[in-house]
């Protein structure tokens, strides 16, 4: 008989035996992928874990650092710092931004104005990246936020620095901070890592030297507990202060200046005739810079984009103003250096020059009778000029102009600055695609026409003509390198017929002669001595009968718009006509004329002569520049670096 029942327990055990191993089986592969999942969690990714506890359990805050400070030839402070109390929202940290706004906008008043611009601000940037809710709390404010800031997630209480300018006379040279801008970031890529909240430099000083002085950020840690609350501070770095730097201006100079222009259009640039230094360079009117280092008010930036003198330009290095009368002793110098007319030649002046039937007047109407070179710069005869400048031609004109300074950018990395004109057959060709006509050589000799100039420009000119022609680069840092061309003239003076020194002559070697024959130099600074210090200059009522002080300029005026013939006539006076229809009012001089010093230019708008607007300026400048030539002279030995 046949057993049934044994086989089917075989089978039956068989099937178990196999489910069972199934179920092994699949039991160590579930193990494997736990204990390999908790090893790669324990060691494969501890650091990520534990930079997730940690910054739950910390929090940690970016300081900015402190801005360089900027300071006078003297040591004063004309760029500074202050503390400030600031607030700062992370988005990513603030479980529910409706809540937390609410919050704030009891405790610090917040309109509602602002809390809509700041929700448009966060829609538009990362989580994480924090935005500033107030860049200057008061103590009280930032007391109060403290005390809460365990009920507001998200929100940081920063105290951190601000910038903050004594004096506004200096606000063109040094510029201004401001928030950090888009373009700011796209521009300057080292504002990347940057504590949020940083100021960055936007005109000036500020702008140029921006990378150096703005430091280098620091940071707070603290550690928190499940709200947020701080328990401890962790750890500190407070980062590092930009670095420092001392110019060449003179604060109480600029003071001055800026005084002595009050209520004016005006600029006024001051300037060492051996090494560039600036010791002034005044806009009127200026601006307050404090005002953009927490946001400008509305109101006050409407004042100034609305005020029709522009205080927001930077006159002395982004005016551009024809040189009028004051490009007189370049025509003169590049006749004489290239020539084609002898300085005692007489040519007699009536009062007008006639040129294919259009008539060129000069700005006396009946004349001025028998001149010569020195003459016609002394009393700015312009028919002399028309002459001079017709056989002296536009194109050798241009080429001396540009030499001493003219149509280019004199100071290295201010944005602001502006280039200017010198015309040439050339420019106009390329620039209007026009060709040169003769009577434009006329206007170009009596600084018309097509010639711009910004006051620095006309201001190094001058330096140059003053140093003997010699070539200098304008700086606003100091530089500790000697003065090598002050101690070459002084020794060429003293010593005319003896050879350098070699130590001199290596230590020279670099020197830039502007000139071919130097007597021609010479000649142009005894015929601005003659304009300011002989009966007849037309800045002789400007001039100082002590030695000490006695300087030697040249006055101009540029035209605005063109004089009628009925005008002519009836001799109208520049203050009798409408202030946007006068001349600009030019003077330009440097002293003491004994043992040459400083070089100044004067630009007055629509001031409408040099000698009845700009020459009294400069007149009173001159001697507040050099009674104060000692002290400079006695500070020795202050770091900087040349710009």
């Amino acid at each position: 008989m046949i057993n049934f029942g044994s086989g089917n327990t075989v089978i039956k055990s068989k099937l178990i035996s196999r489910r069972m191993f199934v179920l092994s089986f699949a039991k160590t592969i579930v193990f494997c992928g736990i204990f390999g999942r908790l090893v790669s969690l324990q060691i494969n990714e501890a650091t990520k874990y534990k930079t997730l506890s940690d910054k739950n359990r910390f929090r940690e805050w970016k300081l900015a650092p402190q801005r360089g400070l900027i300071r006078d030839y003297f040591d004063k402070e004309i760029a500074s710092n202050e503390k400030v109390y600031q607030l700062h929202i992370t988005p990513e940290n603030a479980p529910n931004l409706e809540t937390l706004f609410f919050r704030l906008k009891t405790i610090l008043n917040l309109s509602d104005k602002r809390i809509f611009f700041l929700k448009r601000k966060i829609a538009k940037q990362k989580p994480w990246e924090p935005i500033i809710v107030s860049d200057n709390l008061t103590w009280s404010e930032f007391s109060r936020i403290n005390l809460f800031l365990h009920e507001l997630p998200g929100v940081e209480p920063i105290v951190s620095v601000a910038r903050q300018y004594p004096d506004k006379s200096t606000a063109h040279i040094v510029g201004y901070v401001s928030q950090v801008s888009q373009k700011d970031l796209q521009k300057k890529q080292y504002l990347k890592d940057m504590a949020v909240g940083i100021a960055v430099g936007k005109t000036g000083l500020e702008n140029k030297l921006d990378r150096d002085i703005i430091g280098k950020v620091g940071f707070q840690r603290y550690e928190v507990n499940a709200f947020g609350k701080r328990i401890k501070q962790i750890q500190v770095d407070p980062g590092e202060s930009g670095k420092n730097y001392r110019t060449t201006i003179d604060l109480e100079v600029q003071k001055y200046a800026s005084e002595a222009l009050e209520d004016k259009a005006a600029s006024v640039c001051v300037m060492d005739i051996y090494n560039g230094d600036i010791i002034s360079m005044a806009s009127s009117p200026s601006y307050d810079p404090n005002s953009f280092v927490h946001g400008i008010d509305k109101k006050y930036w409407n004042q100034l984009i609305s005020n029709e003198k522009k205080p927001l330009n930077n006159k002395a290095i982004a005016g551009l103003y024809p040189p009028g009368s004051t490009i007189k002793i370049i025509v003169a110098l590049s006749a004489l250096e290239n020539g084609i007319w002898n300085p005692k030649k007489y040519l007699n002046c009536n009062g007008v020059t006639e040129l294919y039937g259009e008539k060129f007047h000069c700005w006396k109407k009946k004349g001025h009778g028998p001149m010569n070179m020195r003459s016609a710069i002394q009393r700015s005869c312009d028919v002399y000029f028309y002459e001079v400048a017709r056989i002296l031609g536009v194109d050798r004109l241009s080429e001396t102009a540009k030499k001493f300074g003219l149509g280019k950018k004199v100071l290295n990395g201010f944005i602001e600055e502006r280039t200017g004109v010198v015309p040439s057959t050339a420019w106009k060709k390329k620039f209007i695609g026009k060709n040169w006509y003769l009577g434009e050589t006329l206007h170009s000799g009596i600084g018309q026409g097509y010639f711009q100039s910004t006051p620095l420009q006309l201001c190094l000119m001058t330096a140059q003509i003053a140093n003997g022609g010699f070539e200098i680069k304008p700086r606003v840092l100091v530089n500790e390198k000697k003065n090598n061309l002050r101690e070459y003239i002084k020794y060429k003076n003293e010593n005319p017929n003896e050879p350098l020194p070699i130590d001199m002559l290596v230590s020279n070697f670099d020197l830039n002669p502007l000139f071919r024959n130097q007597e021609n130099i010479n000649f142009i600074k005894d015929a601005m001595f003659a304009a300011t210090n002989e009966a007849g200059g037309t800045s002789f009522r400007s001039r100082y009968n002590d030695q000490k002080f006695m300087f030697a300029g040249k006055t101009g005026s540029s035209q605005i718009k063109r004089f009628t013939e009925e005008q002519r006539e009836l001799e109208i006076k520049q203050k009798d006509i409408d202030y946007k229809d006068r001349d600009h009012a030019l003077f330009v001089a440097f002293a003491p004329y004994s043992d040459p010093k400083y070089a100044i230019s004067v630009v007055v708008e629509h001031g409408g002569t040099g000698s009845g607007s700009a020459a009294p300026i400069a007149k009173k400048i001159i001697k507040k520049v050099l009674e104060r030539d000692q002290l400079r002279e006695n500070v020795q030995n202050l770091t900087g670096e040349e710009i």
